[in-house]
């Protein structure tokens, strides 16, 4: 962040949350925590942290403005919890969205603990900006959302298409009672359907769209995660020696559970070298996003079938 000058309005001596989160920034930087849970770096994860300590919305403006919450003072009590907090992090290494219990994606709060991933899919990218609508048609009614984690994709697809239902599945009972949780936050129980599913053992079916964030890190970049990422449920992780195990059994599966013209969403991080290299002959499409082109691919049902 660039130090901006504060308001000369302040007493002398005042601190201000925009002093706060600059000093919270330093460190941050200093103690090398580890980001990719929601922010990028550390003005950002103190920006988060010190408006949520304060009880301010992580969407209040800042900047030089008289009247910014960035001039606004804090108390030595306010100073004291937002300190504590950013020792915690430091301390504990583990993502801020686990310490306050809120994720942020595409712009709407959901609840996390460390029962669940911390939602961070580009899939959702993809649901906000209409990017898959193309494969989809007025038929499409029932989707899937596998792997469902906090249920944050299950629920950004059923505010995305007001038409559908969505069955939000995850091998995990502690992940699906984190999803119930947004569930009932966001009054979505009349559209999203929660089931307990190895895989799609239990999701039969048939869907017209699947939405698949799935575990892929590969045994050794498993190995090298920093301890952020080491917080989180391996389960949700761990895809085997190249990533790609849930995702062989998924592509075999996957066919049967999809009606004619249905399509697979699936994310796989930086994985593609060994996605390539475990389904050279499968015809995918690769979808942009912020991320580039190489993190989330859509299949149909024809390919899935044609290379069975």
């Amino acid at each position: 962040m660039t130090h901006q000058p504060f308001s000369t309005t302040l007493p002398h001596g005042t601190t201000t949350v925009g002093q706060l989160i600059h000093s919270a920034t330093q460190r941050l930087e200093q103690a090398q925590v580890g980001f990719g849970h929601g922010t990028q770096n550390a003005q950002q994860e103190a920006t988060w942290l010190i408006l949520w300590s304060l009880g301010h919305p992580l969407d209040s403006a800042l900047g030089t403005e008289e009247n910014s919450i960035e001039n606004h003072p804090v108390t030595p009590d306010q100073q004291a919890q937002a300190a504590t907090l950013i020792e915690e992090r430091i301390r504990t290494r583990k993502p801020a969205a686990y310490l306050t219990n809120e994720a942020w994606l595409m712009g709407v709060p959901f609840y996390v603990d460390e029962r669940a991933i911390v939602p961070r899919s580009f899939i959702a990218e993809l649901l906000a900006d209409g990017s898959i609508d193309g494969w989809l048609s007025d038929t499409t009614r029932n989707v899937l959302d596998l792997c469902t984690g906090n249920g944050s994709l299950a629920c950004l697809a059923a505010m995305a298409y007001p038409d559908i239902h969505v069955t939000g599945a995850d091998i995990s009972p502690d992940a699906l009672a984190v999803a119930r949780i947004n569930v009932e936050k966001h009054q979505l129980q009349e559209r999203i359907t929660l089931v307990h599913s190895d895989g799609l053992a239990q999701t039969p079916g048939p869907w017209d769209l699947i939405l698949c964030n799935p575990p892929y890190v590969n045994s050794t970049s498993m190995d090298q995660l920093p301890s952020e990422y080491r917080a989180e449920p391996a389960l949700a992780l761990a895809g085997g020696s190249d990533g790609m195990d849930f995702i062989r059994q998924l592509l075999r599966d996957a066919s049967a559970c999809m009606t004619e013209n249905a399509v697979l969403v699936l994310e796989i991080g930086n994985e593609r070298p060994f996605f390539e290299a475990a389904f050279p002959s499968l015809p995918v499409f690769w979808l942009d996003t912020s991320a580039g082109e190489d993190a989330v691919l859509l299949i149909t049902r024809q390919a899935l079938i044609k290379t069975a």
